[in-house]
């Protein structure tokens, strides 16, 4: 695997950069998570710079007078690179190169070195590789000699132009390897959605903001021992547990890659095998951070993501997560879900009724069936069994008396 970009060991001391297009629009607040995607890529923020302007300076990213500002504020705080809270053509970032003689990242490089740091499977290291490179086939030109302080091999310091054209094609190749593989990966995982399918296995996809709680939860329900960490993108792997609901009837939980914002759209197609577990589920979990003063833009960016993923006509249960963190209670309402609920991982609040609204959901799809079966149709209870939920069963000299749920696919033959 391509070494991934990486800040620099010694902790690197960064200026955050940001710029309001529109007033009152959330850009104080994407300024202030993209320090905590600093310190979870090991950096540390010593400042931050916001410039209100009609649009993004197509060159240099801010105005020549918010350089200069930079320029005096990164040597008072002895800065040793900014970051821009947008992505970043390669002109802009040549450019801002050459005026400031600092480091200069953006957030999309953040993400890309969090995501490379916490890939733990075949599948998920591919994925961070193939955004990595199709990154650096963007900006190979206008990185220059911070491609090579980032890492990566590819890229020297200060390449000529028959060097770039040489990375370019190498880059360009290892892509399409990358593809190669990531089809036979993507080709498993539906291989196993098609057996999930034919055993009528149903699926509850958690989905959230990131660092809302997912993994805890699964973890809670499941007993599944996944890492939990309150940092973000902790959770970059697909993970899969059944979860045994009353009676007989199971479902399996699929805990996704946290949501957002900002989140670039060549991110979303390299992560896509993963992040279309949520399509493929018959109910999705949104997980959201009650205790987050962003909740309300945070699920903005989760609603906006499944849109984007086609997967927002699924029914959803929201939970309202990390309720023991609240010192007051309040109202939680969310108009684009079929239940809410109140939880709490640490504690178990609500778990019992998250666990009472997925079967009710389930139930939605499923027959309520009373049947006399002869003995010689005994081979049908094996299908309740299988794809329904068998509530009773009784052995009598006339045959065997049945009392079940099953899915209206299979109605018909039961």
């Amino acid at each position: 695997m391509t070494k991934p970009f990486e800040l620099k060991e010694e902790t690197e001391r960064l200026i955050l950069v940001g710029v309001q297009e529109q007033a009152g629009d959330d850009t104080e607040d994407s300024v202030c998570e993209l320090g905590d995607l600093v310190r979870t890529a090991g950096g540390e923020p010593v400042g931050s710079v916001i410039q209100r302007r009609e649009k993004i300076h197509p060159g240099t990213y801010v105005g020549t007078g918010k350089i200069e500002e930079l320029r005096m504020m990164a040597d008072a705080l002895e800065a040793t690179g900014i970051v821009c809270d947008d992505e970043l053509s390669p002109a802009q970032m040549n450019n801002l190169q050459q005026e400031l003689n600092l480091k200069v990242m953006d957030r999309t490089l953040v993400i890309l070195d969090i995501f490379a740091r916490h890939a733990v499977t075949s599948e998920g290291k591919i994925q961070v590789e193939l955004a990595q490179l199709r990154y650096r086939a963007a900006h190979l030109k206008g990185m220059g000699r911070s491609l090579s302080r980032l890492g990566g091999g590819i890229g020297t310091r200060g390449p000529g132009e028959k060097k770039l054209e040489v990375d370019r094609r190498r880059i360009h190749e290892r892509i399409g390897q990358l593809k190669r593989e990531l089809a036979e990966v993507v080709k498993h995982r539906e291989l196993i959605r098609t057996q999930r399918k034919r055993s009528n296995k149903k699926v509850a996809a958690l989905a959230g903001y990131s660092s809302s709680g997912k993994s805890s939860i699964e973890n809670y329900l499941t007993n599944a021992g996944i890492q939990e960490d309150a940092k973000l993108f902790s959770t970059l792997d697909t993970t899969t547990r059944a979860l045994q609901l009353s009676g007989k009837q199971e479902i399996l939980l699929t805990d996704t890659v946290g949501f957002i914002r900002k989140l670039p759209h060549h991110l979303i197609e390299a992560f896509r095998s993963t992040l279309e577990e949520v399509c493929y589920a018959d109910i999705i979990i949104h997980v959201v951070d009650a205790s987050n003063p962003q909740m309300e833009a945070q699920m903005r960016v989760v609603y906006e993501t499944l849109r984007q993923l086609k997967a927002e006509d699924k029914p959803v249960i929201t939970v309202f997560n990390k309720q023991d963190k609240l010192d007051t209670r309040r109202p939680f309402t969310d108009p684009n879900a079929d239940y809410v609920i109140l939880t709490s991982a640490r504690t178990g609040q609500g778990m019992e009724e998250l666990k009472l609204r997925l079967e009710q959901l389930l139930r939605r799809n499923q027959i309520y069936v009373e049947r006399m079966y002869p003995y010689s149709q005994a081979g049908i209870l094996q299908m309740i069994r299988t794809q329904g939920e068998l509530l009773e069963e009784k052995y009598l000299d006339e045959g065997i008396s049945v009392r079940a749920y099953v899915p209206k696919e299979i109605y018909g033959k039961v």
